[in-house]
């Protein structure tokens, strides 16, 4: 039988759609940020008493003994996916009030393992970040047993208890398939990226499921994995080209990734775009301004930074505590390398 006397507890959520404003600025009169006009700070205030916020309230309170720092943990700044992503996490993250604490990883398990522990002793409020390719099982134990806020970005961690912002690198991988497939393409290359990481999963499942639906031959001699660098699309494409009969159609892990391998295919005589096609993942600043210009498959790295904050923050203030995941939908830019 249903427990009629129960109450549903007042979220900050609530209270700032009785006092007609934003989370945001209900969340800043609670942490008594200076920012607020006195009039607003007051209309809150009282929706907080009249709705009985007061548990809540005095949470918010004794967070303001809080650092009101986020770590932000990303594998390597120099790529522009990351730079882009951190664009978009940093100015969201400060509009909310908070200052960022930077660690770049390197890509190395041992380093991000390192630098979680180090942004927790300077007691931040949360944390956000994009994992190494490979982790440590005794960091999947850190993070879940983490007492912040923590959301992951770009890349999954399996059996991690955290909000993920993300693209659909399946759906973003199927549609780059689709269209080398339709150009008439029936041997398609896949090129780059770290066989352990999830982002390299999702994107084979959408390689596979496209062969599929066009009735396309996989073969495993033409997918190759490399570090998800120009060099390392340079490496792979040698590879590639050592075949007694390379595919007409590369599918790239990345925006890098394809310009190693068109450094390569234009070294050997061949023609981007007219002789091989070649498509990347990404749609990074560089991509449209390469020659020739890249069709790749837009993963708005800016829009999941701000993605990831918004989650982190509406997990600090209390306003949402089930996990929540945000997939952003992928585009394919269609360029001469495959037109």
């Amino acid at each position: 039988m249903k427990n009629t006397n129960s109450k549903k507890r007042v979220t900050l959520k609530d209270v700032a759609e009785h006092a007609g404003v934003s989370t945001t600025t209900a969340s800043l009169v609670v942490r008594n940020n200076p920012r607020i006009p006195q009039a607003t700070r007051a209309r809150v205030l009282s929706s907080i008493e009249e709705l009985g916020y007061i548990y809540d309230r005095v949470a918010a309170n004794m967070r303001s003994q809080s650092s009101n720092l986020i770590g932000v943990i990303v594998t390597n700044i120099a790529n522009k996916f990351i730079s882009e992503f951190l664009i978009g996490a940093q100015d969201k993250l400060e509009e909310f009030g908070y200052t960022v604490l930077l660690g770049t990883t390197s890509d190395n398990a041992t380093k991000q393992q390192n630098l979680i522990s180090t942004m927790v002793e300077h007691r931040i409020d949360g944390l956000i970040l994009n994992p190494s390719s490979i982790s440590l099982e005794k960091t999947v134990k850190q993070l879940n047993n983490l007492k912040i806020p923590l959301v992951l970005a770009n890349r999954e961690m399996y059996n991690i208890h955290a909000d993920y912002a993300g693209i659909d690198y399946e759906e973003g991988t199927y549609l780059a398939i689709t269209h080398l497939a339709k150009k008439g393409h029936r041997r398609i290359a896949f090129l780059g990226g770290i066989k352990e990481s999830s982002t390299w999963t999702k994107r084979m499942d959408g390689y596979r499921k496209a062969f599929i639906d066009h009735n396309l031959e996989l073969e495993e001699s033409t997918i190759i994995a490399s570090d998800p660098t120009s060099e390392g699309g340079e490496e792979a494409a040698n590879v590639l080209l050592s075949l007694p009969n390379p595919p007409t159609a590369i599918f790239c892990f990345s925006d890098l990734i394809a310009f190693g391998v068109m450094k390569v295919l234009t070294r050997e005589g061949k023609v981007v775009g007219r002789d091989v096609d070649v498509v990347g993942f990404d749609n990074i600043p560089d991509a449209e301004n390469y020659h020739p210009p890249l069709t790749t498959v837009s993963s708005f790295p800016k829009s999941i930074g701000i993605q990831a904050a918004k989650l982190l923050h509406s997990k600090i203030i209390g306003e949402s505590e089930e996990l929540q995941r945000i997939i952003l939908k992928p585009e394919l830019v269609v360029r001469e390398t495959s037109k």
